[in-house]
């Protein structure tokens, strides 16, 4: 079936595992790396400064800095509307999808729409706890497109924290878009909602896979 396309040049051929780094470990802000099973940066999303919650609007970009997909927040909005935009947004650009929470009660347990403008039949739906790392996107046809995972240290087994996690590309989905998705369910569930419950376990990330390079080493 179709699928929504933001950037043609993520949408794999076969499943990919990317893993999602939050630099604000090591940065002085708040943001993601996301590195694929070789080591390499393939997005990146900054945002410096004091109320980094504050902002409206959030860019995607490659390893090169070249924006993906624009990431903007629709005010008023009681279910937390966000509108996608590809590439840079300029005055007068029409989104090409909008997602939006299922329901305003509850944050904890994540139901997630996914509208696409100019595309009849194409939608999707998120399931799950983000700040558990827990979350699964269907398309249409209630199909598992892409999926966020907590992910464990190869070498030893054991869970890594919240801010190391897995995100499941199925082939044919757009990475793009799947990376664009878990900006918005940051901002949407934020990190004061995580489940202090889930035992944090203190691995730096550049010991999660073997040849993965340091995130402080790839800026």
């Amino acid at each position: 079936m179709k699928e929504l396309v933001v950037q043609d040049e993520y949408v794999f051929k076969e499943e990919t595992h990317l893993t999602v780094l939050k630099t604000s470990l090591f940065f002085n802000g708040d943001g993601f790396a996301v590195y694929d099973s070789k080591g390499q940066l393939v997005f990146r999303f900054d945002t410096y400064g004091p109320h980094t919650r504050d902002k409206d609007q959030l860019v995607l970009m490659d390893s090169h800095g070249r924006s993906l997909l624009t990431l903007r927040r629709k005010k008023p909005s009681l279910h937390q509307r966000w509108e996608g935009f590809k590439g840079e947004r300029k005055d007068g650009d029409k989104p090409m999808f909008t997602v939006r929470r299922s329901s305003i009660i509850g944050r904890s347990r994540t139901s997630v729409a996914v509208e696409v403008y100019d595309s009849p039949g194409v939608e999707y739906l998120i399931e799950g706890c983000f700040p558990q790392r827990c979350c699964k996107v269907f398309n249409v046809a209630k199909e598992l497109v892409a999926e966020i995972r907590r992910k464990a240290d190869p070498t030893t087994g054991v869970m890594l924290g919240k801010d190391v996690f897995w995100l499941c590309v199925k082939p044919g989905f757009d990475g793009a878009l799947a990376m664009g998705l878990v900006l918005v369910l940051d901002q949407i569930n934020g990190e004061n909602f995580f489940d202090n419950g889930l035992t944090e376990i203190p691995v730096h990330p550049a010991t999660q896979d073997p040849g993965l390079v340091s995130p402080v080493s790839s800026f």
